[in-house]
């Protein structure tokens, strides 16, 4: 008489599958309506929190049906395999994002002028939710993005502003930077009518020294002209970026000003939500610098 041997099947190996699938699912479905839909950063980060959890109790039921199948040979193999598969997606996302966390400052603005930086031409405004953060940046804010990124410095160039001018838009484009307001743009316009003196303007030779023309005082400065970080002569341009895959969304200010034959520009960026870029926002500065560092390779100072 032949005795045939079934093999047990392993309820936490199939639950484990059908946990880590639908973590997946939630997970992707979430990412996609984040970066391509009306999914906020707030909302995001609680699927994705929920969906990573989903995932390592997955993860635990899996091993659990490993367990099964070495003791006992239990069908297990194949379906806590796919669950590992499944649950690595959420786990490393979080994962991840939990070491960025802990590895850069707890800062959500950073910019290359730390003791004057520019003023934001529309203050950035949107309701935070459950990732409430302070209303203002601290110096110890500043001083802590010092300590984190030191090599986040303004980049100094030997042209005249509007050439610099035009190298910030090519570079805002390449990046993917939607400019949303821009002040100071008239200052960028080489204005040559007026450094020309006109015929009729010029004294005549045989003219007395008493018809040289009076020269006038300067327009008294507004009050708007002058604030912290922003200089009437300066060019601001105000931005959105966001990151490629997952769609955070930025505010991008950079400042162009002009110091005797050189123009010098200042970056801002700082994350929308949360009181933590994850240290995405230095990473984009840099990467802007560096852009237009190679844009206007030539005239480049130091």
């Amino acid at each position: 008489m032949m005795i045939k041997y079934e093999r047990p099947t392993s309820r936490a190996a199939r639950w484990a599958r059908r946990i880590a699938r639908f973590a997946f699912g939630l997970f992707v479905a979430a990412l996609l309506a984040h970066r391509f839909g009306p999914l906020t950063t707030p909302h995001f980060a609680a699927l994705a929190v929920f969906s990573a959890g989903l995932a390592l109790l997955s993860v635990l039921l899996a091993l659990i049906g490993f367990v099964r199948l070495w003791q006992v040979a239990a069908v297990a193999g194949i379906a806590s395999f796919v669950a590992l598969l499944y649950a690595a997606v959420p786990i490393g996302f979080a994962g991840f994002a939990l070491a960025e966390y802990f590895s850069k400052p707890s800062i959500y603005d950073v910019s290359t002028d730390t003791v004057t930086p520019p003023p934001w031409i529309k203050p950035p405004a949107v309701e935070q939710g459950w990732l409430p953060r302070p209303r203002g940046v601290t110096p110890q804010d500043r001083e802590a993005q010092i300590v984190a990124y030191p090599g986040l410095t303004g980049r100094r160039y030997e042209g005249a502003l509007d050439r610099v001018f035009q190298g910030v838009k090519i570079v805002a484009e390449k990046t993917g930077i939607a400019v949303v307001a821009q002040e100071g743009v008239e200052n960028a316009q080489a204005d040559l009518e007026d450094m020309a003196v006109k015929p009729s303007d010029a004294a005549p030779a045989d003219s007395e020294p008493d018809d040289v023309p009076i020269p006038l005082s300067r327009p008294k400065m507004q009050p708007g002209d002058m604030q912290p970080g922003r200089r009437s002569s300066d060019i601001l341009v105000q931005g959105e970026w966001r990151t490629l895959i997952v769609g955070f969304r930025f505010d991008v200010l950079i400042r162009l000003r002009e110091e005797a034959e050189t123009t010098f520009v200042d970056v801002r960026v700082a994350s929308r939500y949360g009181p933590h870029d994850l240290g995405l926002g230095a990473g984009f500065a840099n990467q802007f610098l560096h852009a237009l560092d190679a844009e206007l390779l030539g005239i480049a100072g130091d």
